[in-house]
C-alpha cells in the first residue's frame, strides 16, 4: 500500500500498472495535478507473509490549487508469485 501511495505522490504511472492485478488494472492511468500529502494506514487485516490477501483501509490526504481533502478506502490485495498486487477498492 505505501508503494502504490509513493507511486501517486511521485506520478510514478508505471509503478501502479506494475502493481495492479491484471484482471481489474485499467490499459492506462492518467495522473492528475493532485498532491498527495499524507498517508495514514487505519486497519491491516491478513496480509502477513503467509497470506495470500489481504486489505488495507487507509486515509490519504491530498491538495489540487486551493482545495484539499482526504480519500478513505478499504484496498484489497492479492499475493501472486511472492508480489503483492491491488484488486480493488471496497465501499
Amino acid at each position: 500500500m505505501r508503494s502504490r501511495y509513493s507511486a501517486f505522490a511521485l506520478g510514478d504511472a508505471e509503478h501502479l500498472i506494475r502493481t495492479w492485478h491484471p484482471r481489474t488494472r485499467p490499459e492506462t492511468i492518467d495522473l492528475d495535478d493532485t498532491v498527495w500529502t499524507q498517508l495514514d494506514i487505519l486497519d491491516v487485516v491478513d496480509g502477513g507473509v503467509h497470506d495470500r490477501d489481504g486489505v488495507v483501509e487507509f486515509t490519504a490526504h491530498w491538495r489540487r490549487g486551493r482545495r484539499g481533502g482526504v480519500q478513505t478506502e478499504r484496498s484489497r490485495f492479492e499475493r501472486r508469485g511472492g508480489r503483492w498486487f491491488y484488486l480493488d477498492a471496497q465501499a
